[in-house]
């Protein structure tokens, strides 16, 4: 029996190479071997209290960007979370099952509560994450490096509530995404990101942007010595170039032969092949919202009778009358 698979991006702006190559990749690759629910994590993003207009805008160009990338509606299950209302309200459930204190351990609430302010929303955002997973009886969810945490409390979660109820939840293992985490093209210390000019290359991005910004990403610090720069610049043409042209700049690069400019050019060349028909897609789906909303459609007509049918166990077995 094929096994379940669920996982999220949240819809906050235009996606980029790093996005892409960090995640979605992954998902796309991933279709072959799981039943795929994938999700445009709307409330989720709320907690950065975004413009409304945008929020609609940048949810269905999400999506957009998604089935432009590989991500398929018919054969994954591919929905709007806020679609699904069964998902929040069994996060209410769980959280009468999650410690604060686990909840304030959590780094990555630590990091955005310093920028974003200790909204409850930010602090309870593990919880929905947990029933996001669990709604569905997830057996696998794919991770980087800085979600392991958010999973471990998913599972953690699941242990709690089926001590007390009665085995009710699965407790999904982590598939830790083997793809690149991309850096900062200006600022290799930092994750990429749109917002800060020139670290980024967005999906977007027309053919000059491309080139102005891997022409003045950043290579080395000292001489013959290559850095973080670098090696971010290789994790890119890994997952994009062919494994003939990484393995070629790769071993160059071990022998201390490597030219930047022919990197960087080789690159260029690369990128900008894998961003044309990506862009052609995309504005073709962008350009039809309908279409768009009924690929969401049929994403809750799949996913709420499976939730519905999980919050009425759930209910059951916390001794809620029917």
């Amino acid at each position: 029996m094929v096994k379940r698979l669920v996982s999220g991006i949240k819809p906050t702006g235009e996606l980029h190479l790093g996005n892409y190559l960090g995640a979605i990749k992954q998902w796309v690759e991933l279709q072959q071997d799981y039943d795929c629910f994938f999700f445009v994590a709307d409330y989720h993003a709320l907690t950065t209290k975004p413009e409304p207009d945008r929020l609609r805008q940048d949810t269905l160009s999400t999506l957009a960007m998604l089935v432009a990338l590989g991500v398929d509606p018919r054969g994954s299950v591919l929905f709007l979370q806020s679609d699904i209302p069964e998902q929040a309200e069994l996060a209410w459930l769980l959280l009468n099952f999650t410690s604060v204190g686990a909840l304030g351990r959590m780094t990555q609430y630590k990091e955005k509560s310093d920028r974003l302010g200790q909204n409850a929303g930010l602090f309870g955002y593990p919880v929905l994450m947990a029933s996001d997973v669990l709604t569905y009886d997830a057996e696998a969810v794919p991770v980087g490096e800085d979600q392991i945490q958010h999973l471990e409390l998913a599972r953690e979660i699941a242990r709690s509530f089926n001590s007390h109820a009665g085995k009710i939840f699965k407790q999904p293992r982590p598939i830790l995404n083997e793809g690149a985490r991309i850096m900062s093209l200006s600022n290799p210390a930092q994750k990429m990101s749109k917002s800060i000019p020139g670290s980024a290359i967005g999906l977007l991005d027309d053919e000059d942007e491309v080139v102005r910004t891997i022409k003045k990403a950043v290579t080395q610090t000292s001489p013959g010595r290559a850095n973080e720069g670098v090696k971010n610049l290789l994790r890119i043409m890994e997952g994009l170039s062919s494994p003939e042209t990484f393995l070629h700049f790769r071993d160059q690069q071990r022998h201390g032969t490597i030219r930047y400019s022919e990197l960087k050019d080789q690159l260029i060349e690369d990128v900008l092949d894998f961003l044309g028909p990506v862009q052609k897609a995309y504005h073709g789906l962008n350009g039809d919202p309908e279409k768009l909303r009924k690929i969401f459609a049929r994403g809750a007509e799949a996913a709420r009778p499976l939730a519905q049918q999980k919050l009425t166990q759930v209910k059951n077995a916390l001794g809620l009358v029917d």
